[in-house]
């Protein structure tokens, strides 16, 4: 987001735009017809108090379709990663149970639109679902129709307020208030809480450290407790990442305070990270400081070697010696990845 919003809304709301906008390209007969949401229907929608009420095409309409061809060769940004897990998680019913994995799994493949086109990427969502049993199958589907709709409401959404470039609290928080309430208008709660749970509890904090910030009442020092009790509502995984990040910022200080110190350094290191944590972090910095004096002696070398005038595959066979001088192994092919973009 611009920093009123978290980075995974800016995420969300750029994907729902692209979104959007591949929908624009599309005829009404250019798919089969939608296979809906519950209870809503996805060929007229008002939206807000006295809106019009408009026809339009919603991305569900591709799920299920049978005349979507998937290219065997998967899209470029896709190629190499892995396919997120722990998404197919069912109860003792066999219904699904919504998880931020399964959200994750949709962004995973909704991420290559434009390298492929939408249609074909939901086919190859329904692909991996289709690892699924009933009635799981069936409502992993109706809930990827409906996150779908819900991305191009959004996206329909920002495009008519604009983004909030405010440092306005109240404006913030209003626009946080309808992003909230469209997630919950598409998907049931139990999905909704699933999918956003941890992005709005920090956008609550963000709310809460502007509102704190502005409040010119406060005094220093209470102004550091509110925002340390608004941090300490994080849920756990988000308040410890901002600690550990903190801590490595406090390291790089101290690395420079200390620099001329190796055993204060090292007695700070095992404080903040641990007995086992330091070991390894002094370990990476004396294999990454080796590195780099090597490189610069390699560096040096090749300068001299380039006032020679060598050209072509003489040039090459040069170069190559003298990485095989320098570096073994895997730094080889580092030297030489390093090489290529200089």
């Amino acid at each position: 987001m611009n920093r009123t919003l978290t980075l995974a809304t800016v995420i969300l709301i750029g994907l729902a735009g692209a979104l959007a906008f591949s929908l624009t390209l599309l005829t009404p007969d250019s798919a089969d017809s939608s296979t809906g949401s519950p209870a809503v229907n996805h060929n007229k929608l008002t939206t807000g108090s006295g809106a019009q009420t408009k026809n339009r095409e919603y991305p569900s309409r591709l799920v299920a379709s049978d005349s979507v061809e998937i290219p065997e060769q998967f899209p470029s940004s896709l190629e190499g990663t892995d396919v997120p897990s722990g998404w197919d998680k069912t109860d003792a019913n066999g219904s699904l149970v919504p998880t931020p994995e399964l959200r994750h799994l949709f962004e995973h493949f909704l991420a290559a639109l434009g390298e492929e086109t939408l249609a074909q990427l939901i086919a190859r969502i329904e692909m991996t679902l289709s690892t699924l049993q009933e009635p799981a199958r069936s409502e992993a589907i109706g809930i990827l129709g409906a996150y779908l709709d819900y991305k191009l409401e959004l996206g329909e959404l920002e495009a008519g307020s604009g983004a909030v470039t405010t440092l306005n609290p109240d404006a913030v928080a209003r626009q946080f208030s309808e992003i909230r309430s469209l997630r919950r208008q598409w998907l049931d709660a139990d999905t909704a809480d699933a999918f956003f749970a941890m992005e709005e509890a920090v956008d609550d904090f963000q709310l809460a450290q502007m509102r704190i910030r502005a409040d010119e009442a406060l005094s220093d020092e209470a102004r550091a407790a509110r925002l340390q009790e608004a941090e300490q509502a994080l849920p756990a995984p988000i308040r410890d990442a901002r600690q550990q990040t903190r801590k490595f910022t406090d390291y790089q200080q101290m690395r420079q305070e200390l620099s001329d110190d190796p055993e204060a350094l090292q007695a700070w290191r095992r404080n903040a990270f641990g007995d086992e944590a330091a070991r390894r972090l002094t370990q990476v910095e004396a294999e990454q400081q080796a590195w780099d004096e090597n490189w610069q002696a390699y560096q040096q070398e090749k300068a001299d070697l380039e006032k020679l005038g060598l050209a072509g595959p003489e040039r090459e066979a040069a170069l190559t010696r003298l990485r095989e001088q320098f570096f073994d192994g895997p730094e080889r092919y580092r030297a030489e990845a390093l090489d290529s973009i200089q």
